[in-house]
């Protein structure tokens, strides 16, 4: 129980710079925050939930799908971002249907990272899972959030965090293949 506490932990860090991009954004209120992850816990559960049958129902080894699909997800994260601020000036005032659409991305991750933990590295974990990963991602994110809105952190470039937060889901994606491969 205690190396599932560990790895929800571990694996929810991006959610600290979620909280950055979401903090630098003036449109952007500490109660979207709490709905993102009130609705990424009913995520957290529901994967922890269906993670066995979805496990049968897959005819390859399911590492290889967590690690591809987060390393994907990273890839997407950084590349969606750079894309949309070269069509357009970015700045810090945000629309509600990207802080919508981020808290989708980082509570359907928290499902994925969820089913990953409990069929790839912890089959035996327990509830303890999905509850570390929701509250570790509400915690990280709600830490980053606040941090963002002092003047230190306002003077961070808006693309680190972007950078930082896909990157740690590509790092979670190369741990489920190198679990696979065997390194």
């Amino acid at each position: 129980m205690f190396m599932s506490i560990i790895a929800g932990l571990l694996v929810s860090v991006d959610a600290f710079f979620i909280g950055v991009s979401l903090g630098l954004q003036e449109k952007c209120k500490y109660k979207y925050l709490v709905m993102i992850n009130i609705f990424l816990l009913g995520l957290c559960f529901l994967g922890f939930f269906i993670a066995a049958e979805v496990y049968e129902l897959i005819p390859i080894d399911p590492d290889y799908i967590v690690g591809f699909a987060f390393i994907s997800l990273g890839l997407f994260y950084i590349a969606n971002y750079f894309l949309k601020r070269n069509k357009k000036e970015q700045s810090n005032k945000s629309e509600t249907g990207t802080i919508c659409a981020v808290g989708a991305v980082m509570s359907l991750e928290a499902m994925l990272i969820t089913m990953g933990i409990t069929f790839v590295f912890m089959p035996d974990g327990g509830i303890a899972i999905p509850l570390t990963v929701a509250l570790a991602h509400f915690a990280y994110s709600t830490v980053s959030f606040f941090l963002a809105r002092t003047k230190q952190v306002k003077k961070m470039p808006l693309t680190l965090s972007h950078v930082l937060s896909g990157g740690g889901l590509i790092i979670y994606g190369l741990m489920a293949l190198f679990i696979e491969i065997g390194i």
